[in-house]
């Protein structure tokens, strides 16, 4: 069994992740995951907390001499702000700063506290804060990990930001590489003019979402199950991106388009070549049939909102006084579209992961790659 959970405020000491079921005998690159941790950090259009913070990881369990032993890793990532904040977030004591009670419209902040039952507002915005998603590249970085030892890659790109689309006509998936552009968009035209939406967006005081795709590459057939909802491959992946802070929308293949065509235009047509072994033509289906992964590329795309902390606040109510207010301000991005890409990655890693130890086991790696080796030659052709 494989999970993870993560821990830790905005601006509280501390992020840490907790990652379960990742078999004895993987041999863990730390400056591999602290890249990770830096990719999160990059992007045109990130606030001023990524001046702040340089996000490095600090391995605490589970790994000994570089490789894993079986039992849970924890991954702790210490907040640099903390010592700017130990008065407001404080663990014991009694509070002596201001309470935050101006609601952000599109954010967790009134729902929270009405559910909580809590007062200040800031109890719940420093857990609903993307901030967390740290954590989640953390744990992701240990499950890509994991992938790559089993030949599987990830990588992903930018295609949409505030309206200005990238070219993705041509594109190879099975081949498509990192893109280390601080907007992660492989059409440079597009990337100028998304540069230029986000600049005039910050300089109106707003935000900017966007549209990007996660591709895994040369993934097994099989991996998944129609047997069950909760074993489908595509709903695994979807819950995944979807509990990503600010994402609105998941396709898998062609997604919504579906809608527009007729199904003679839509299947991926089987064939077979010299040698008997199938291939397709087209990848409509995004690489998964009926809950499995068939073979082909799994593309994966997620939207994401324009985030709900504006420097020109949107009107809002307060908690305490009940009067109508502007919404209070939070440092905060203009665009993020880049970083959720790197976290979309990092949840498709987690997600993959847990779908492949359902299958091939998890007590160790030579018995995992065994496994895949076997299943591999069993299904070929």
């Amino acid at each position: 069994m494989f999970r993870f959970l993560t821990a830790g405020e905005s601006h509280g000491q501390c992020l840490t992740a907790l990652v379960e079921g990742i078999p004895a005998g993987l041999k863990i690159n730390l400056d591999e995951i602290n890249r990770q941790m830096a990719r999160r950090q990059k992007g045109y259009g990130r606030g001023g907390r990524m001046s702040i913070e340089t996000d490095k990881v600090d391995i605490l369990s589970g790994v000994r001499f570089g490789e894993t032993m079986g039992d849970p890793i924890t991954l702790r990532v210490v907040n640099k702000d903390w010592e700017n904040w130990t008065d407001r977030m404080s663990v014991m004591g009694t509070p002596t700063w201001t309470k935050v009670t101006a609601a952000r419209p599109g954010h967790a902040d009134y729902v929270g506290i009405k559910k909580y039952n809590r007062e200040d507002i800031r109890d719940i915005l420093e857990r609903s804060s993307a901030r967390e998603t740290a954590a989640r590249v953390a744990a992701g970085a240990v499950a890509r990990q994991f992938l790559e030892a089993c030949g599987i890659k990830i990588v992903s790109h930018v295609i949409n930001i505030g309206g200005v689309k990238a070219n993705t006509d041509n594109i190879d998936y099975a081949n498509l590489q990192p893109n280390n552009s601080d907007l992660n968009c492989n059409d440079a035209q597009a990337e100028d003019k998304m540069r230029e939406a986000i600049r005039d967006a910050g300089q109106a005081g707003d935000t900017l979402g966007g549209t990007f795709e996660v591709v895994v590459q040369n993934m097994p057939i099989g991996v998944g199950s129609h047997i069950q909802w909760d074993k489908r491959l595509d709903m695994q992946l979807a819950g995944a991106m979807m509990s990503i802070q600010a994402i609105k929308g998941v396709e898998i293949g062609d997604g919504f388009d579906y809608a527009n065509h007729p199904g003679s235009q839509l299947h991926d047509e089987m064939f077979y070549n010299e040698d008997k072994t199938v291939y397709r033509k087209t990848n409509h289906a995004g690489g998964i049939e009926g809950g499995m992964s068939n073979g082909e590329p799994i593309i994966v795309r997620a939207c994401m909102k324009p985030i709900p902390t504006l420097m020109t606040p949107l009107h809002s109510i307060d908690i305490e006084s009940k009067q109508e207010v502007l919404a209070c301000k939070e440092r905060s991005d203009v665009c993020a579209v880049q970083a959720a890409s790197v976290v979309g990655e990092a949840m498709v890693a987690l997600a993959i992961t847990k779908a492949m130890i359902d299958k091939f086991g998890s007590d160790c790696m030579v018995d995992v790659l065994q496994n895949l080796q076997a299943y591999n030659e069993r299904i070929k052709g």
